[in-house]
């Protein structure tokens, strides 16, 4: 099992063939490489990802990065659900 943090593409980068993406994780604006989605499931600006070291593992969509969000937030409590 890995962790994942959810995050909202804002916009592409200029080069780099389309494979950074500017995105919004809880505010603040992070580089993320988006080349391991497939090229027809490609990130686009307003699109939800989930990053694991730099990288976006996967797309999820709203409800999916609040579970995600809420999950990391268990595991910061140190709590049982």
């Amino acid at each position: 099992m890995c962790l994942g943090i959810p995050g909202r593409v804002v916009s592409l980068v200029d080069g780099y063939h389309d494979q950074i993406a500017l995105v919004d994780v809880s505010g603040e604006h992070r580089r993320v490489n988006i080349g391991l989605l497939e090229d027809d499931d490609r990130a686009r600006p307003g699109d939800w990802v989930i990053i694991h070291m730099g990288f976006a593992v996967q797309k999820t969509d709203a409800a999916g990065a609040e579970a995600a969000m809420a999950g990391l937030r268990l595991l910061g409590r140190g709590e049982e659900p």
